[in-house]
C-alpha cells in the first residue's frame, strides 16, 4: 500500500522538520501544499523555481519520503475575474515546476456549485460550469506543455459533484493531462449511503482509467447531508469494498491519508493498512 499523508496535518513548519515528522509517522509519500505546510521558504506567486523544487524534494528524499502530488487548491470558478486570474497563475506555476519537486501531479477542487446563485439565480449552474470548463481548458493546456497532470477532485457540493459531471468535464475538455482525484467521502451524498457498493463501483466503472490519486478518510453523515470527519474505521465509509476496487483497478495508486489531526494519524493509518492487507489476502484466496 502506497500510503501518503497530507503534509499540513503536521502544521506549518520548516521543510526539514516537516519531512522528518512525515517519515517518523511511517509514511513514504506526501501531498504537499506549499503555502499551508512550509514556514521557512517563501512560496508565494512568482517565487517558485527549479532550484526551490529540487531543494524541497531533497529534504524529503533524505527521509525516504517522496512528494506524490502538489496541492494547489484554487477556486477555478471565482466570481471575481482578477482574483480568478491570480489563482490560475498560481496553479500554472505549480504545473511548470511540479517535476522539479519530483512529482507529476497538481491537485485542486472545482469551486462551489452555487457560486453564481446570487448574481444569476436562473442560470447559475450553467454559468459556473462554463467558467469551470474554460478554466480547466486553460490549465490543461499548460499541464500538457510540461508533461504533468492536473488532478481534479469532485466534491458533492461543488461544480463537479458526481461521476457523471467528471465524465462530462473530460468530454468537453478532451485533454489527457486531466486526471481525477477520488475522495469517496467528499463525493458521498445521502442517496449513496444505502448502496455504497453501487456508488463506488459506478465511479470505478466510469472513471477508473482517469483516476490518478486517492484521498482516504472517514465521515459520519447526518440526514441533511452534513458531514463530520472522523478516524478511519469509526465512520460510515465501506473501506473493504473501496480497497477491493482499488486493488482490482489501481493496485499501486498513491493514497493520501487526511481528515484527522496529527495525534490521530497512527490509528487511522493502522486501520487502513489492516484493511488493505485483509483485502489482499481475500483476493489471493479467491483467485
Amino acid at each position: 500500500m502506497k500510503q501518503s499523508v497530507l503534509s499540513h496535518i503536521y502544521g506549518k513548519q520548516p521543510v526539514a522538520d516537516l519531512a522528518a515528522r512525515v517519515a517518523a509517522g511511517g509514511f513514504t509519500g506526501v501531498q504537499l501544499a506549499l503555502a499551508k505546510a512550509i514556514s521557512d521558504i517563501d512560496t508565494r506567486n512568482g517565487r517558485l523555481s527549479p532550484g526551490m523544487g529540487n531543494y524541497i524534494a531533497e529534504q524529503f528524499d533524505r527521509q525516504g519520503v517522496r512528494i506524490a502530488v502538489l496541492g494547489c487548491y484554487i477556486n477555478p470558478v471565482h466570481p471575481d475575474r482578477e482574483a480568478r486570474k491570480q489563482e490560475i497563475a498560481r496553479f500554472k506555476e505549480h504545473l511548470r515546476y511540479a517535476r522539479d519537486f519530483g512529482c507529476s501531479m497538481v491537485a485542486t477542487e472545482t469551486g462551489s456549485l452555487d457560486t453564481y446563485q446570487h448574481s444569476d439565480p436562473e442560470h447559475y449552474r450553467e454559468k459556473g460550469w462554463n467558467t469551470l470548463r474554460d478554466t480547466v481548458a486553460e490549465l490543461a493546456e499548460e499541464a500538457d506543455k510540461w508533461g504533468v497532470h492536473m488532478a481534479i477532485e469532485p466534491v458533492a457540493v461543488h461544480t463537479v459533484h458526481n461521476a457523471e459531471a467528471m465524465v462530462r468535464l473530460m468530454e468537453e475538455v478532451p485533454s489527457s493531462a486531466i486526471g481525477m482525484l477520488f475522495d469517496p467521502c467528499n463525493m458521498m451524498k445521502p442517496e449513496y449511503v444505502a448502496d455504497q457498493q453501487g456508488f463506488l463501483r459506478n465511479v470505478f466503472e466510469l472513471l477508473a482509467d482517469r483516476i490518478i490519486l486517492i484521498h482516504a478518510k472517514d465521515i459520519q453523515m447526518a440526514a441533511d447531508g452534513s458531514k463530520v470527519e472522523c478516524i478511519a474505521g469509526t465512520g460510515m465509509l465501506d473501506y473493504p469494498t473501496f480497497f477491493e476496487l482499488l486493488q482490482q483497478y489501481k493496485p499501486h495508486i498513491d493514497i493520501s491519508l487526511e481528515g484527522v489531526v496529527s495525534e490521530q494519524l497512527p490509528e487511522a493509518s493502522l486501520y487502513m493498512r489492516q484493511i488493505w492487507q485483509q483485502t489482499e489476502q481475500r483476493l489471493r484466496q479467491g483467485s
